[in-house]
């Protein structure tokens, strides 16, 4: 990861929006972007005017970065992902989610369309992320580490935030919809998952499969900020 582009990538944000420093970030998954579209007081930024951020090559994951007010929180929202089997290097596929962080933002919600490998899931269901599986064979902290973004050995045994998974099930409750709590296995892709792999992955303790996700999780740990993931 290159640091000073990272920085560099920071302050273009600010610029381009007027906010020197972002509460909160999202990803907006698979077919979600058009969600940023009906909010208010927002500020759209083209992946290709920050520096170093990788334009998605995959439909449905637009290239816009997304500066919205919630009240008194300033959020950022990035519409479209890259993903490993597109070609992109790990510090190119977390670029992104590190950037958001760099600006402030100490929570991030990572959201994504996955495949349900637990029997009692149903199609259209909500499942916040408890923990996941890494089945990539990829890690994006692989490399020389540097301190400044994080230590070279991040705990991982609270990834995905008790806190804002509790609170995040509070909020849907609250507006009628009860989420389960599921695994989530990170395969390379881009084929989908084979009867064995689905199998395999929910001997491991899966719930859901997915392309995505983990190593944005990891980046933004190493970093120190809390995480909750929904699929």
């Amino acid at each position: 990861m290159n640091y000073h582009t990272l920085m560099a990538a920071s302050a273009a944000i600010r610029i381009h929006t007027g906010v020197d420093r972002f509460d909160a970030a999202v990803v907006l998954g698979s077919g979600l972007g058009p969600y940023a579209e009906g909010l208010e007081g927002t500020t759209e930024i083209a992946y290709s005017d920050i520096p170093g951020f990788p334009m998605p090559r995959v439909a449905g994951h637009g290239g816009s970065l997304i500066a919205v007010p919630v009240g008194k929180r300033n959020v950022l929202m990035m519409s479209g992902r890259v993903h490993a089997y597109e070609g992109w290097d790990m510090d190119e596929i977390v670029f992104g989610v590190r950037t958001m962080v760099a600006c402030g933002a100490r929570k991030v919600l990572l959201t994504n369309a996955a495949g349900g490998v637990n029997a009692g899931y149903r199609p259209g269901d909500l499942v916040m992320i408890s923990d996941h599986l890494n089945l990539s064979g990829r890690n994006p902290l692989v490399g020389p580490n540097d301190d400044r973004l994080g230590p070279r050995f991040p705990d991982m045994t609270n990834v995905y935030s008790p806190e804002l998974r509790a609170q995040l099930a509070d909020t849907f409750t609250a507006h009628g919809r009860q989420p389960h709590e599921g695994v989530y296995a990170w395969f390379l892709g881009p084929t989908y998952e084979t009867p064995a792999e689905v199998r395999m992955a929910r001997t491991l303790g899966a719930d859901l499969v997915g392309m995505s996700t983990v190593p944005e999780a990891i980046a933004v740990r190493h970093m120190g900020a809390e995480v909750v993931g929904i699929s």
